[in-house]
């Protein structure tokens, strides 16, 4: 390592920059603000290149993260750009979204403060979009193979970009009318303005990537083709449409106008961001959200946008720690008290309860839920006795979850599901179907981000050895390998 006393000398953790909460909280752009580059290489040096990084355990893409962070003490951030996309398709995606479980693999955050791994990575590509180092990278040649993606998420692109460049001829089928999937209109503006995903776009397409968009797949519109009609006209087709099914609240009174899934919110919202007319709308309400994870965070900082009354979070589970527990131990990625940027924003968050009922009024709207404190019992829910209380809603968001893909695309009678409701797939992400792959939440469950990049990697390189017999693509992961988590 170039400093090999930068963790002893800059002890302290410098994260991010923030805009002052009364100004972002009037807008949808991004929260954070970029880091001063002397401040990013004085936390850069704080890695302490070890000979076993377990940062890499932590990261599924297994990122070079010692070696672009040594060059970015160095100021050489034209090679550290070449190490970072060496693993990862999409940095400037995971550098805002992905919940860094290679920051609680560090071993510098055994006895100190992790090394900011995940805003350096984002300052790294950031810096290279800027300065034009983010080109097209074309096939040396043409496979005369072709292969239909379903899904433009982050599996699906990372995908699509690995295959376009083995030189196989891709098509991106999304049933929106814009190529992003939720990394378009379910992750707000303001954790990552749309202009984000564009841009990369633009190298996709420049690399030969054709995307097609308002196409539904398994859909009865008049352009519509089916999963058989792509088995016919590609070589091989990839299902990577995301784990879309939302978890609903199975309790009376959960049908009353009012209650939604957070993605029926969310989207609009985003289109909101972008131009068009508000949706669902929380000005004025008391906003309640079921759920406590980045969803239901989401749903509280577009509520704050949006003027809401009041806004609460609701999680079932206890209160977290925030310290390492000790059947927690480093360096899994332990399950702590998170504060993210729409907490800072405002908000109650209340944990250990649970909804028993949503009550409506004379006009069959949601006015409040009636709540119930709610423990653990050998790892079971119970509801506390005497307990019970009304908490007003006029709008009550769902965020807990999903329960896997859709049945548009591949109807369970047409491709069978896991007892998890995901495809069904083998070790090379092969569906039973012949030539079908499937990649990304629809094959693996609700999961991360970097997760989802690291399958649409792997399952690329299955496509790849499948239609060629043999393949140079990296595989990081197998769809067995799990988080590093207890």
């Amino acid at each position: 390592m170039a400093d090999p006393r930068g963790f002893l000398t800059h002890r302290e953790r410098e994260d991010r920059p923030s805009r002052p909460v009364p100004v972002r909280i009037m807008d949808w752009k991004e929260v954070h603000e970029q880091q001063d580059t002397s401040v990013l290489r004085r936390q850069a040096s704080r890695c302490m290149d070890c000979g076993i990084p377990f940062c890499h355990t932590g990261c599924p893409l297994g990122n070079l993260i010692p070696e672009w962070n040594d060059l970015t003490r160095r100021a050489n951030f034209a090679d550290a750009i070449e190490r970072l996309h060496a693993t990862n398709n999409f940095p400037e995606f995971t550098g805002r979204l992905c919940p860094a479980p290679c920051e609680t693999a560090c071993v510098l955050g055994i006895n100190q403060q992790p090394v900011t791994i995940k805003q350096i990575e984002v300052s790294i590509v950031d810096r290279a979009f800027s300065n034009g180092r983010v080109t097209p990278r074309e096939p040396e040649w043409l496979s005369g193979r072709t292969v239909a993606v379903v899904g433009s998420g982050p599996a699906g692109l990372a995908v699509a970009q690995q295959l376009g460049r083995a030189g196989h001829t891709v098509v991106v089928h999304e049933r929106a009318d814009a190529v992003g999937g939720l990394l378009r209109y379910g992750i707000p503006e303001f954790k990552m303005e749309k202009s984000v995903v564009d841009r990369r776009l633009v190298q996709l397409r420049g690399e030969g990537i054709r995307f097609v968009t308002g196409v539904t797949v398994g859909g009865d519109g008049p352009g519509d083709p089916s999963l058989a009609d792509l088995r016919e006209r590609f070589d091989a087709v990839v299902l990577a449409t995301g784990s879309t099914v939302p978890r609903l609240l199975q309790v009376p009174g959960a049908g009353l106008d009012g209650v939604h899934p957070a993605m029926d919110y969310l989207v609009p919202a985003n289109r909101e961001a972008l131009g068009a007319e508000r949706g669902i709308d929380a000005a004025g309400r008391d906003v309640v959200i079921v759920g406590g994870g980045d969803t239901g965070a989401d749903c509280l900082g577009t509520a704050h946008r949006h003027g809401a009354r009041s806004v609460t979070q609701l999680e079932i589970l206890p209160t977290p720690p925030t310290e390492r527990p000790a059947h927690q131990p480093w360096p899994t990625y332990p399950m702590l008290y998170k504060v993210t940027t729409a907490h800072e924003e405002g908000g109650e968050r209340s944990y250990g309860v649970s909804t028993v009922e949503v009550l409506g009024d004379e006009d069959g709207r949601v006015r409040a839920l009636r709540l119930a404190d709610a423990r653990l019992v050998d790892g079971r829910v119970e509801l506390v006795e005497g307990t019970e209380r009304e908490l007003p809603a006029q709008l009550v968001l769902l965020a807990m979850g999903f329960v896997g893909p859709d049945g548009t695309a591949a109807p369970a009678q047409v491709l069978p599901r896991t007892p998890q409701n995901t495809y069904e797939r083998d070790a090379d992400f092969a569906t039973p179907l012949e030539g079908v792959f499937a990649a990304g939440d629809c094959g693996r469950g609700q999961s991360l981000i970097v997760w989802a990049i690291a399958e649409g990697r792997a399952c690329a390189a299955a496509v790849d050895r499948y239609l060629t017999g043999s393949t140079t693509l990296p595989a990081p992961i197998r769809p067995t390998d799990r988080p590093l988590t207890v």
